[in-house]
């Protein structure tokens, strides 16, 4: 049935994916709400929140503020917030509220830039995409407003490596330790990287995108600083331990699970999320309802299936084996971080 969720929590909206991409990189980060979407994206979307600082703020707009478009209001709280912060940049974030009402973010992006010290941008999310909507126009709008080129270094840049992403903090560690065999430098946009190194995001000899969400903000780095890109996540195998399958059928973000098929080339990909069709076999399979995924997985013969947990609860009757491999957008559990 359409929409119908028995076993699987709703997966986190698009404004939690922009959030996510922000969070450590030292700016104002304002969610345009009256305060609902704020406490959902730092209470249940954002597992760094207890343990990572960040200033992410409601804008705290009331039902007359966001219909009678009165931004000025918005405009003095940005002012006084960056008074009080010593910040690298102001991020506005759109809620389903704005989204509705039709607010000009851009427009308000504009204002508070004529008023601002520091870069402020803003992303059009509207809480009715998934998170990787968000992500993807996150990273369009930072490198677009904050992107260039001073000097070429030995260094990678990774795309697509935020939380919701991976089923783990300690994955990026991963990616990282696989990297620097060949470079000196790792820059993990999202996960660890400077504002410097974004503002940089040019000089890299080479990105690496380790999501789809990534993608798009790739092909631009490339079009503008002519910066190459690959789609692969590096140290995935230390991910999964190898076994004698047959026919796995791995679940994920499509570029984790494809790099896991480098290992088992019988495998097929599944994903709930963006699947890009460069990179996708035929008989790979994007789902959208629980329903689809229960008959998918009863009318194929896997003998493995790679995915998380949260989704073993959709087949009780499968009796294959089942290796665990934790994804934040799907369980949301903060334990398996």
């Amino acid at each position: 049935m359409k929409g119908l969720r028995k076993y699987l929590t709703p997966f986190a909206p698009d404004q939690s994916g922009a959030t996510s991409v922000f969070y450590d990189m030292g700016g104002i980060i304002v969610i345009c709400d009256a305060g609902g979407c704020t406490g959902n994206i730092c209470g249940f979307d954002e597992p760094r929140w207890t343990s990572q600082k960040s200033a992410i703020f409601s804008a705290g707009l009331r039902d007359m503020d966001a219909i009678f478009g009165q931004d000025e209001r918005l405009l003095k709280k940005l002012q006084y917030v960056s008074e009080q912060i010593k910040a690298n940049f102001i991020a506005l974030i759109g809620t389903p509220v704005p989204a509705t009402i039709g607010t000009d973010l851009l427009g308000i992006e504009r204002l508070a830039q004529k008023k601002s010290s520091i870069p402020v941008l803003s992303v059009s999310t509207t809480g009715m995409k998934n998170y990787d909507a968000g992500i993807q126009e996150a990273y369009l709008a930072l490198f677009r407003k904050l992107a260039g080129k001073t000097a070429n270094e030995d260094r990678v840049g990774v795309i697509g490596c935020v939380p919701l992403e991976l089923g783990h903090l300690s994955w990026a560690g991963f990616i990282e330790k696989e990297l620097k065999k060949t470079h000196k430098k790792v820059s993990i946009y999202g996960m660890g990287a400077s504002f410097e190194e974004v503002c940089t995001a040019g000089n890299a000899q080479k990105n690496i995108v380790v999501s789809p969400s990534g993608i798009q903000s790739a092909k631009y780095l490339q079009k503008t600083f002519g910066t190459p890109y690959e789609v692969a996540f590096p140290g995935a195998e230390r991910l999964v331990k190898a076994g004698p399958w047959q026919k796995p059928l791995i679940v994920h973000q499509q570029v984790l699970a494809n790099s896991l098929r480098e290992r088992i080339p019988t495998a097929t990909v599944g994903s709930w999320f963006t699947m890009d069709k460069t990179y996708k076999k035929p008989e790979d399979v994007h789902f959208k309802e629980e329903d689809d995924f229960e008959q998918f997985v009863t009318s194929h013969d896997f003998d493995c299936i790679i995915a998380d947990e949260a989704m073993r609860k959709i087949v009780r009757n499968y009796k294959g084996k089942w290796i665990s491999l934790p994804h934040f957008a799907v369980s949301g559990k903060r334990d398996v971080l």
